[in-house]
Order: C-alpha cells, then structure tokens, then sequence
C-alpha cells in the first residue's frame, strides 16, 4: 500500500475507528511511533493511501478533519 496521509489518535479510540473503517470498507493500516513518524505518548497512527475524494469524505467525517501527510521515504 502506498502511504499517503495519517491521523494520529489515542489508543483509547482504535477499537472503535478500526471498526468503523472495517465496516465501511476503507483500507488503512495502523503504525506505532517510529523513526519516520513522531507520534504524542499513547498515541499511534491510522495511515491510509490516496483514495477517491468520496471515499475520503468519510474518512474526513470519521476523524473530524484533514489527515497529515505521511513523510516520503528518502529511498
């Protein structure tokens, strides 16, 4: 999958999120902090691909505003 934007949440919210974006059918992964993404104490990233302006209203909607986006491999 290609990255291409994130949100950062809680672990408190992955549960819920997860499942919601399960039901809807949108692919995402989930990434702990790291070298390439500098994440708050307790918090973790839902990190999805570009994806059609439609899907990504939901996406929008669900977390509540634009994602960050995902840094770019120096590769």
């Amino acid at each position: 999958m290609e990255k291409s934007f994130y949100y950062s949440v809680p672990w408190s919210d992955i549960s819920y999120l997860k499942e919601t974006l399960e039901a809807i059918e949108i692919p995402f992964v989930i990434e702990q902090p790291s070298d390439k993404l500098s994440l708050d104490e307790g918090s973790v990233a839902f990190v999805f691909p570009d994806m059609h302006v439609r899907v990504y209203r939901h996406v929008h909607e669900l977390f509540g505003s634009h994602g960050k986006t995902y840094p770019k491999s120096s590769v």
